[in-house]
């Protein structure tokens, strides 16, 4: 069966999917998206990743005229025509063509990856951004179709045999990867930058932050994060949609903790598993 997407209100064949070569998001980068995981014919918190990009949509004055409601029904519908249970989802709606019309909205479903089974159970390797994160770029801190630095930042830690990049601010304060929001666990304590930094208000970032607290975990997601404090942090760990919690056992050549995921890592990386089976249901067998 070939792949079906959601494209400006009807349910068309992907191929017949088809932007203007004038759409803002093409000429330039103009879009605000959101990135979702489906499991069990759910989205995991789809309201929170509506809300989020309706608000990226508005305050970055991108013309769209879909609504919330609109999309979470294009996302089932998404879902049934690809006759998929488990997906790897996105979102993408831009103002449309410069010259006028209508706008542009997708809606997109894909089989989950098959994730390495060695992320989780070994840790990521990661590396230190050459590019800087500015408050003052209009971007910063939403989901846009200007994501082509963050392309860049991860071919340069591949080229380096690394799994992902963390990226400082100018003012040297830890921001985020390219594509996940980052927690660093010190002295008991689970730290991770404040949205101001700026950065990404995460969907898994606010769900790890939740469940911590339930797990009575102290958490700081207020004090800025130097150098110093990744370098004393004996757990890190990336959040992200699709790839859920991923421990990092090196920052480099600096081994982390003893360079394998950390307790705390693995308590919040089991309440996150518990947390989608509550709410989308159980995770698939693997294959």
């Amino acid at each position: 069966m070939g792949n079906s997407v959601y494209f400006n209100g009807q349910i068309i064949p992907a191929e017949q999917a088809c932007v203007s070569v004038f759409d803002s998001a093409v000429l330039h980068g103009a879009s605000a998206f959101t990135t979702m995981l489906a499991r069990g014919g759910r989205v995991f918190r789809l309201p929170a990743h509506l809300a989020r990009l309706m608000q990226t949509v508005e305050r970055l004055g991108l013309r769209n005229d879909t609504d919330a409601a609109t999309l979470e029904r294009a996302c089932s519908d998404v879902l049934a025509a690809n006759e998929l249970a488990d997906a790897r989802m996105r979102i993408t709606l831009s103002p449309g063509s410069v010259h006028g019309g209508a706008a542009t909205t997708v809606v997109t479903a894909e089989p989950l990856p098959q994730y390495p089974h060695d992320w989780y159970e070994s840790g990521l390797t990661v590396m230190i951004a050459p590019f800087r994160q500015n408050v003052e770029d209009p971007t910063c801190g939403y989901k846009t179709g200007c994501y082509f630095p963050r392309m860049l930042a991860r071919q340069h830690a591949a080229a380096a045999g690394a799994d992902e990049a963390l990226w400082y601010t100018p003012a040297s304060h830890l921001a985020e990867a390219c594509f996940c929001n980052v927690f660093l666990a010190i002295e008991g304590k689970l730290c991770t930058p404040p949205l101001n930094t700026p950065v990404l208000p995460g969907i898994v970032r606010s769900a790890v932050l939740e469940l911590a607290r339930r797990l009575a975990i102290p958490c700081d997601d207020q004090t800025p994060l130097t150098v110093k404090e990744m370098l004393a942090a004996k757990e890190i760990f990336l959040t992200s949609s699709t790839s859920g919690i991923r421990p990092v056992a090196r920052v480099e050549r600096h081994g982390v903790g003893d360079e394998k995921p950390g307790e705390l890592t693995r308590r919040l990386m089991d309440a996150y598993e518990s947390l989608l089976a509550a709410e989308c249901g159980p995770a698939r067998e693997a294959t």
